[in-house]
C-alpha cells in the first residue's frame, strides 16, 4: 500500500498553503553559503510553484558548492533575482533569521522591501521574519516541511520526474546525517520513505553528500584535525581552520563541510567547535549531546543560532581572538552540565 502523508501533512499552516496558491511570480531563495537542505528546499518551492502553474526562480547569494551539483536543476540556480520578473512573493527556505540570506537581500533592498516574504524553516532560533512564517523546530530538515507542503498542495511527490523527490531527500539526509542524527523522528522517516518510494535514490545521494571527497578535501580535514585541541578534562574539544589551509590544499571554504560532525565523535566531548577565519571575522560551528548543552545558548551568546544540537554563529572578530574567547565560554558551559 502506498504511503499517505496527508494525514501528517495536516501540520502545514493553511495560511502557507493559500499564499502559495495564489501566487504567480515565486522568487524561491536558500541561505548564504547554502547547503543540501536550503538548495533542496528552494528547488522544492520552485518545483511546487511551477506545477501550480507559477512562473519560478531559485536563488541563493552564493554560488551552489560542487558537492551539490548532483542535483538536477541545481545549475539554475541564480545568484540574483531575474531583473525583468515582477515577483509577487519571496519564500525563504531554511533562513535561521534575515541575516542568513546573505548579500542577495542587500543587493535587491528595494524587491525584498516591497514583496510579500514567506519564511519556511526548521530552526528553533528563527524569530519569524517576514509577512508569514512557518517554522518547525520538531522537523529535522526543511526539506521535510516542504514534502509536507507538497502533499498539501496535491503535487504528487513524483513531480520533476523524479527531480522533486532527490531534492527534498538530499535536505533531508543532509540534516540528519543519513539519519544518524537524534533530529530524525518517526515522522522524518515516514517522509523519507514516502520519498524514495516516489523514486529518490537514498544510497546514491548518502554517497555523494557523505562519502565521497575530493582529495584537496582529505588533505584539509587533516591539518585542521591535526589542530585539535582538548580543554576542561575533555569537556570542551576545538579546532580551526585558517585561510592558509585552503591555499595549501587547494581546497575550497565549502569542503570544511563535515568537519564539525568530526569533531562532534570525540567520546569524552560535551561541546565540539570549530572556528574558521573569515578575513577579520570568524564563523563559529558547534555541536553538543544529548541531554547535555544547548547549542542555541552557546551561540547566542554571540548573536547566532541554530539547533539545540547543532549551531553557529559569526563573530567580529579574528580567528585568535574569537578563539580567545570562545573557549572560556564553552568550558563554563559544559562544567555546568549534570550527568
Amino acid at each position: 500500500m502506498p504511503i499517505d502523508l496527508r494525514p501528517l501533512a495536516t501540520v502545514v499552516p493553511d495560511a502557507v498553503v493559500e499564499r502559495l496558491r495564489g501566487a504567480r511570480r515565486v522568487l524561491a531563495i536558500g541561505h548564504e553559503s547554502p547547503d543540501a537542505d536550503a538548495l533542496g528546499a528552494a528547488l522544492a518551492i520552485g518545483m511546487l510553484a511551477e506545477a501550480l502553474g507559477a512562473r519560478a526562480t531559485v536563488a541563493a547569494a552564493d554560488a551552489v558548492p560542487d558537492l551539490y551539483r548532483f542535483l538536477d536543476s541545481s545549475d539554475s540556480v541564480r545568484t540574483d533575482p531575474e531583473p525583468d520578473v515582477a515577483y509577487d512573493l519571496v519564500v525563504l527556505c531554511d533562513c535561521g533569521d534575515l541575516s542568513r540570506v546573505g548579500a542577495i537581500r542587500d543587493r535587491n533592498a528595494a524587491l525584498f522591501a516591497a514583496t510579500p516574504l514567506l519564511t519556511i524553516d526548521h530552526h528553533a532560533s528563527n524569530d519569524a521574519s517576514g509577512d508569514l512564517a512557518w517554522i518547525d523546530p520538531g522537523a529535522a530538515a526543511t526539506c521535510e516541511m516542504v514534502a509536507l507542503l507538497a502533499t498539501r498542495l496535491g503535487v504528487p511527490l513524483t513531480a520533476g520526474e523524479g527531480r522533486l523527490a532527490a531534492a527534498l531527500t538530499a535536505g533531508i539526509v543532509m540534516d540528519t546525517a543519513t539519519f544518524a542524527h537524534p533530529n530524525a523522528t518517526p515522522r522524518t522517516l515516514q517522509v523519507a520513505a514516502a520519498l524514495v518510494e516516489a523514486g529518490a535514490p537514498l544510497s546514491e545521494i548518502s554517497r555523494r553528500l557523505y562519502r565521497t571527497k575530493p582529495d584537496a578535501q582529505l588533505a584539509l580535514f587533516g591539518r585542521v584535525l591535526g589542530r585539535l585541541q582538548s580543554h576542561a578534562d575533555g569537556l570542551v574539544i576545538a579546532s580551526t581552520m585558517e585561510l592558509a589551509d585552503l591555499v595549501a590544499t587547494g581546497a575550497r571554504s565549502e569542503h570544511s563541510e563535515g568537519i564539525i560532525d568530526l569533531l562532534a565523535q570525540s567520546e569524552t566531548a560535551e561541546i565540539a567547535l570549530l572556528l574558521k577565519e573569515k578575513g577579520d571575522a570568524t564563523r563559529l560551528s558547534v555541536r553538543t549531546v544529548p541531554g547535555g548543552v544547548d547549542a542555541t545558548a552557546l551561540c547566542g551568546t554571540w548573536g547566532g543560532g541554530g539547533h539545540p544540537r547543532a549551531a553557529g554563529a559569526s563573530l567580529a572578530l579574528p580567528l585568535a581572538e574569537a578563539v580567545a574567547v570562545v573557549i572560556p565560554e564553552a568550558i563554563r558551559f559544559a562544567r555546568a552540565v549534570a550527568r
